[in-house]
């Protein structure tokens, strides 16, 4: 397959090879930004929508554009890997040979043993750049983090963004750094031992600065989707956008050692060929792990609840890794918040904790808020093949004021709930700021530079929560909105919050390191029971020869109870947690919000 774009033939000729793809055009030409001025290049057409050309003299760092016969103006190329100018401005020609890797004794993901941090690039530190990011990651590895998952970091609109308005595909954001900058990062986290993981978007692109259009069928009305016109994996011409997909998944794990992607919201994706788009990408990456000798991870995130996406092909799948589990923190969030608007509606009853723990929630009833039945049966997946989370960008930020789980439940049911979490026999995931109970929201922001389009968020973000009577939200387009989403310096962090890291970090150490608990497998799970009434929650699992057993109580009374005798490896209400230290197991009380693990014995 020919790869579209810019690349460097000679680096000290200053020879640049470039090939642009352009249906129904009678001709294609370069806008060359020189120190001379602007210069233009007409390129040879090689068959009916590819050109190409080489240019001569100008090295990496070249600044152009595209100009299209029947366009007034250029515009920039939509397989640009660089803007530095943003969406609208001038591609730059990046030289992916000049950065020096040091990851060489990189062994690659250990996938079944991942502690997943996802993280926004643009709040996690004050700076908000790659390279401050990657000043952290020390921090991530005292927490006891092995893997680390960015929201997209493709080129968006304006100051900030999720990253998820997207105008290309293979650009990296210049408000966070350059492309070196981006591979710095992967590089420190390889050489420290982490791995890493981006979040791409295949079903959509952002409403500004997206060229793609003019460029040929790279969208369809065959089907609707929430952004307008879907994207074309299954009509006419729909060629050119899958080989877009796939050379940018080639993009990412070749040209910058990413480990693996998360694909958002892939049930938004509509494909009707004969082999879905996302089987073609589960098999790009498995060509790409034997190739580079390390594994590369291929996960979904879907509401549907459907195994066709982790099963294999020979049953009828896509071969993907393995896809994001919302029932696990609808779960556990309705039981400890009690909220029931929206999709929240079809949970809260702790019973289905019960279920939760060895295969979705919805595994084929009816849900009252999609009216419909919804899912498939996961049992008999293993657990690796499903991530869980207690909270994620996407739950978190998508609420109205942005509250994080620490300002709904009150601090004991807070890491009641990471221990729900890291007792799942699933591969568990934390939002940025988690492990301490951060206090600052983290709110959907965007920065458009279209004014009708500013406007036309800012007014859709209200009216979207005014059947709520909130009326009062942060304005999705104001700085500040941004900066009050950024987290919390260590050094201002409160007591509480100090005791609730050492919660996560001896949490995450036992996890890593307790043969119970180490395996995502669900046979280590020999049984989980609920108490209706009493909201205690009881959870053993084997390994090694070790038995554990939990016991959270999640309801507002203190409780008799009947442990299991043996050795207490954590207690949530021990003082170094911030707790109230003070009934021991043998005294059979749990308070309420108390999580305690007990090794057998």
């Amino acid at each position: 397959m020919e790869r579209i774009g810019p690349s460097i033939l000679d680096r000290e000729r200053s020879r640049i090879f470039f090939r642009i793809s352009a249906y129904n055009r009678t001709g294609v030409s370069l806008q060359l930004k020189t120190e001379g001025g602007l210069k233009e290049i007409p390129l040879r057409r090689e068959n009916g929508h590819l050109y190409s050309t080489v240019v001569e003299g100008c090295g990496p760092g070249l600044l152009y554009k595209i100009k299209l016969a029947g366009e007034e103006e250029p515009v920039p190329d939509p397989y640009s890997h660089y803007q530095p100018e943003g969406v609208h401005g001038f591609s730059q020609v990046v030289d992916h040979g000049a950065y020096r890797w040091g990851d060489q004794d990189w062994p690659g993901i250990d996938w079944p043993h991942a502690i997943i941090y996802e993280l926004h690039v643009g709040t996690f530190t004050a700076a908000g750049t790659f390279r401050a990011a990657a000043e952290r990651l020390d921090y991530l590895l005292e927490l006891g983090i092995n893997t680390v998952e960015l929201m997209p970091v493709v080129q968006t609109p304006g100051r900030w963004n999720w990253g998820y308005d997207g105008a290309g595909l293979f650009s990296v954001n210049h408000n966070y750094g350059t492309p070196d900058d981006f591979k710095y990062f992967v590089d420190s986290c390889h050489r420290k031992g982490l791995a890493v993981l981006l979040d791409v978007v295949y079903n959509h692109f952002g409403p500004e600065g997206n060229y793609l259009s003019l460029f040929g069928p790279y969208f369809t009305e065959k089907h609707e989707t929430p952004w307008g016109a879907a994207v074309n994996y299954d009509d006419c011409g729909c060629e050119a956008m899958r080989r877009m997909v796939l050379q940018n998944v080639r993009h990412w794990i070749e040209l910058y050692h990413l480990d693996g992607l998360r694909l958002d919201a892939v049930h938004a994706i509509r494909d009707e060929s004969p082999k879905h788009i996302l089987r073609e990408i589960g098999e790009t990456a498995a060509q790409l792990s034997e190739s580079l000798g390390r594994k590369i991870v291929i996960i979904a995130e879907t509401d549907e609840n459907d195994v066709k996406l982790i099963n294999p092909p020979g049953q009828s799948g896509y071969g993907l890794d393995a896809q994001w589990m919302d029932d696990f923190h609808h779960c556990v969030h309705t039981i400890l918040t009690g909220e029931n608007r929206g999709y929240y509606a079809d949970y809260g009853d702790i019973r289905g904790l019960e279920k939760v723990y060895r295969n979705y929630l919805y595994t084929g009833q009816y849900s009252t808020f999609w009216k419909k039945k919804r899912g498939t049966d996961g049992s008999r997946n293993p657990g690796s093949q499903f991530v869980v989370a207690i909270q994620t960008h996407d739950q978190v930020g998508n609420r109205a004021y942005g509250e994080r789980l620490s300002r709904l439940v009150d601090f004991p049911y807070l890491k009641a709930a990471a221990g729900l979490l890291f007792m799942a026999p699933y591969i568990p995931m934390l939002f940025m700021g988690e492990e301490y109970a951060e206090e600052n929201p983290f709110l959907f922001f965007t920065d458009y530079g279209d004014p009708k389009l500013k406007q036309a968020v800012s007014e859709g973000r209200r009216k979207e929560f005014a059947a709520f009577g909130w009326d009062d939200i942060p304005d999705p387009e104001a700085e500040q909105t941004f900066l009050a989403s950024r987290l919390t310096p260590r050094q201002r962090w409160k007591p509480h919050q100090q005791a609730v890291f050492r919660y996560y970090r001896d949490l995450i150490s036992l996890r890593k390191t307790h043969p119970a608990l180490r395996e995502p497998d669900k046979e280590s799970l020999l049984d989980i029971a609920v108490q209706p009434e009493e909201k205690l929650v009881t959870i053993s699992r084997r390994g090694g020869g070790k038995v554990v057993n939990a016991y959270a109580n999640l309801g507002e009374e203190e409780m008799v109870f009947d442990p299991v005798p043996g050795k207490v490896l954590l207690d949530s209400e021990a003082a170094r947690y911030g707790g109230r230290a003070g009934k021991k197991a043998e005294q059979r009380r749990l308070r309420p919000g108390q999580f305690l693990l007990i090794e057998q014995g």
